[in-house]
């Protein structure tokens, strides 16, 4: 099977991921890698502080986040876009394990060989989107629709409510086997020695799809 995809140097930021051969439009490309680990085990380290720009941390449930530092891959390096053409897939196991669930990167349109693959990291921070929290996870995509950052808009608690209210009426099981449109967040955490210093733990979150 010929190679599909390649890491190099990217014009958008640092390495980027780019197409070998065609990509057809909802084609799974690869599976996020890396060390599963507990979300305490990464509060109490130093990966994905929220004000370094990026992280490798993938939450894959609220059990446990993949951490692309440590055994990750090639999907590690896909940038962020405003006009992306792939998307970040959950899949849930059906059973009790939450170590089986799944990322997947898919395409979400037809990419030529020689494009850079992307998507929406859709970052979001439980503290206020200051200019310098703007400026550090600032994108620089170049599309048309760029925000010019990676952070999501706050959702207000209407929006917030009415979403909850949808996803109780539907009935659907979380723990379901399912496919779901992973995003990245972030989460605001404590040092837990004593001394240490507040730190904030940028990771990637899977949140259900409405």
């Amino acid at each position: 099977m010929p190679r599909k995809i390649v890491a190099r140097r990217s014009a958008i930021h640092g390495n980027g991921v780019f197409a070998l051969i065609p990509i057809a439009k909802g084609e799974r490309i690869l599976e996020y890698k890396g060390l599963l680990r507990t979300h305490e085990d990464v509060d109490a380290g130093d990966s994905g502080a929220a004000e370094s720009g990026h992280t490798f941390l993938f939450t894959l449930n609220d059990e446990y986040v993949i951490d692309g530092n440590f055994g990750g891959n090639i999907g590690r390096w896909i940038n962020h876009s405003c006009k992306p053409n792939c998307q970040a897939v959950l899949e849930e196991h059906g059973g009790d394990d939450r170590r089986k669930d799944r990322v997947f990167i898919e395409a979400i349109r037809a990419i030529k060989p020689g494009d850079e693959l992307y998507y929406n990291y859709g970052i979001t921070l439980g503290e206020a989107h200051t200019p310098r929290m703007k400026k550090i996870w600032a994108c620089r995509c170049g599309a048309k629709n760029c925000t010019g950052t990676m952070l999501q808009p706050k959702r207000k608690p209407k929006v917030a409510k009415a979403v909850k209210a949808a996803k109780k009426t539907a009935g659907t099981s979380t723990r379901k086997a399912a496919k779901k449109v992973a995003k990245k967040t972030s989460k605001k955490t404590a040092g837990k020695s004593a001394g240490k210093a507040t730190k904030k733990t940028a990771r990637k979150a899977a949140p259900a799809r409405a």
